[in-house]
């Protein structure tokens, strides 16, 4: 394997167990590595037993953990299924050529911009990238126009955000996609200066909130979840949404593939078509997530800004490069 895979890997050590318990009778079951949120899974996961009959069995790990040791198992890997929170770790099994084509009526489930050309895999929930801000600490119309401005010298002290989690390397994997390299570098150099670095999105929404800094980048689903909960952390927040096709605007997808080494195909793509099919998106839609479905016939509630009025750049799934992501983060000393 190339060392630039290790460098986004986490000590395998720390992958946690089989949280679902492993059936002892004889009938069909499916091993998923799953880097999607635990307790999505654990919503979703239930209602596609019961409608087949096929017990799942999770293993949840983080994006690029799971990802390389799938390309370290190889065609030794028991996972049936990938799934992952962001797209780059998708991209990593995908170029080393261990998924299996899906089905075309079940990659039509999904709008082609959040499935890559190849077919290897589709998305199956998104997010979006937005800042959350402190209504007493700035104005909406002082926020920049791009998220590419939070490297000017006039943001120093005013950004912040978590670098070391999945979600903001695949924000960077966007910027990096669509402004090459070297802008990626500048941009990158600018925020390690300007930023207030913190370790997790709900972090960050709190210092925002709590007046530390007055603004913060994640995604959108952790401040609306706080405020159907009871917006404790976000209360003196709220969501500003970057238009025009912006890198801020970048709508990031979770990745569902088989792997070519399953010998439980047919269940296995059962299962990734339950989740982009109507019952899985609709149960994804209604659950505690707060994530976009993108089938269109889910429907989201209406709390959250409706997908049909983003505006995010068009990325090509398969390009967002994760393990060069990882390098230039190091480089502008942000991980």
């Amino acid at each position: 394997m190339s060392p630039r895979f290790v460098a986004a890997a986490v000590p395998l050590l720390l992958l946690s167990g089989l949280l679902s318990a492993c059936s002892e009778d004889d009938g069909p079951s499916i091993t998923v590595y799953n880097a999607q949120h635990e307790e999505l899974l654990e919503e979703l996961v239930p209602i596609f037993e019961d409608e087949t009959g096929i017990d799942v069995k999770l293993r949840n790990g983080k994006d690029f953990e799971l990802a390389n040791q799938i390309v370290t198992e190889g065609e030794a890997s028991p996972a049936d299924v990938f799934l992952t929170e962001n797209s780059p770790a998708m991209s990593l099994v995908e170029s080393e050529g261990l998924f299996s084509p899906l089905p075309a009526d079940t990659l039509a489930l999904t709008p082609k911009q959040f499935r890559p050309v190849s077919g290897s895999w589709t998305g199956f929930a998104a997010r979006s990238t937005v800042v959350m801000y402190n209504k007493d600490d700035i104005a909406p119309e002082d926020l920049p126009t791009s998220i590419l401005d939070f490297a000017k010298p006039e943001w120093k002290g005013k950004v912040s955000f978590s670098p070391t989690g999945a979600d903001f390397q695949a924000i960077v994997s966007a910027v990096l996609e669509l402004e090459g390299e070297d802008a990626t570098k500048e941009w990158l150099v600018g925020l390690a200066e300007n930023g207030e670095v913190y370790d997790g999105n709900n972090i960050v929404m709190q210092s925002v909130n709590d007046g530390e800094t007055p603004t913060g980048i994640a995604y959108h689903y952790y401040w609306y979840r706080d405020q159907k909960e009871s917006g404790e952390n976000s209360s003196n927040t709220e969501l500003y949404f970057f238009g025009n096709q912006d890198p801020g605007a970048f709508v990031s997808v979770s990745g569902a593939g088989v792997l070519e080494s399953s010998d439980k195909q047919e269940d296995a793509q059962e299962f990734v078509k339950f989740l982009v099919d109507k019952t899985g998106q609709q149960a994804l839609a209604d659950s505690y997530a707060l994530e976009y479905p993108l089938n269109p016939a889910a429907e989201l509630e209406p709390l959250v800004k409706p997908f049909g009025e983003l505006e995010p750049p068009t990325v090509d799934v398969s390009k967002l490069n994760g393990p060069k992501v990882i390098e230039l983060m190091q480089g502008a000393g942000l991980i």
